[in-house]
């Protein structure tokens, strides 16, 4: 357990440097997100963060907070304490509740790539966690593309303004959009779409008539292109919309010159299994996981 000269508080941006430390270093860490983005977590959602007095042992971050979800971001513990790992993580999340119930979350989430090596999967299922879906994860190695798709839909750049109360440009589509596709644990808000803009370097719409009816962002990290979200209005379904994104998309990793190109979709997303094993995605073996926690 923490001792008694152990200080527990809420972390913010001026903690970057010594969480980026600890994820350097760390035998024990879990990270969903990209370094990039780590600022934007600190400002935007509640972190906590186990100090010796002015040395962190410890954090655990948030992300994606939309009421009533909320997702684990990332976890780190000093390798000074990594015997304590387990203890510090129990406190940290037991911290951590109040700060996401008062944002009125309900349900904390979190993922895995495989369940069979995942040091965290046992460990949370002892914390009130059970298992939410399975993910499968798809890998390509080469910039093949056998159709381009619906040459009639226009991809561009996002384009993203907001103020507190209104939404312009393409911000309410992309909010229509998340509504008719995902289910509430998926879903983005305008705070993340504007942080997604922000860190990722490839954002797009698609627009058909005008109107936009998809979108799709990537990530990059060192040689590897990470294919992160997709989505087309149901409306405008069998369209090849998504077929026409996913080719841009091939086309932005080939230019960035990355050796291999990683997602991963739902269990039961036939049509996305379908696209993606038809640009040359390969599934792998290993299945992905979400755990959820309801918060009381």
């Amino acid at each position: 357990m923490p001792s008694t000269l152990d200080q527990i508080r809420l972390l913010t941006g001026a903690d970057r440097t010594a969480i980026e430390q600890l994820l350097r270093t760390s035998e024990y860490i879990y990270q969903r997100f990209m370094p990039l983005e780590l600022p934007l977590l600190l400002k935007h959602y509640p972190a906590v963060g186990l100090l010796h007095g002015n040395s962190l042992h410890g954090f655990l971050l948030t992300q994606n907070v939309v009421p009533p979800t909320a997702w684990i971001g990332g976890f780190g513990v000093s390798w000074t304490e990594s015997r304590k790992y387990l203890d510090i993580l129990f406190t940290l999340l037991d911290q951590l509740q109040p700060h996401l119930t008062s944002r009125g979350v309900q349900y904390l989430y979190y993922s895995g790539n495989n369940s069979e090596r995942d040091w965290l999967h046992t460990v949370l299922l002892t914390r009130d966690f059970i298992p939410q879906r399975l993910l499968y994860a798809y890998d390509k190695y080469d910039y093949n593309i056998p159709t381009t798709g619906n040459q009639q839909v226009h991809i561009r750049p996002v384009c993203l303004s907001t103020t507190e109360q209104t939404y312009s440009d393409d911000m309410a589509a992309l909010l229509a959009i998340e509504e008719a596709c995902f289910e509430q644990l998926w879903r983005y808000d305008a705070t993340a779409f504007s942080d997604i803009a922000a860190t990722h370097p490839y954002f797009v719409v698609a627009e058909l008539d005008g109107q936009v009816v998809g979108y799709q962002f990537n990530a990059v990290e060192d040689e590897c292109g990470y294919f992160v979200r997709i989505a087309v209005h149901p409306t405008f379904a069998g369209r090849a919309i998504g077929t026409r994104l996913v080719a841009e998309a091939i086309h932005f990793f080939a230019e960035q010159r990355v050796e291999r190109i990683m997602l991963n979709t739902q269990e039961e997303n036939v049509y996305a299994h379908r696209l993606y094993e038809r640009f040359g995605f390969v599934r792998l073996e290993h299945k992905g996981f979400v755990l959820r926690k309801h918060l009381t």
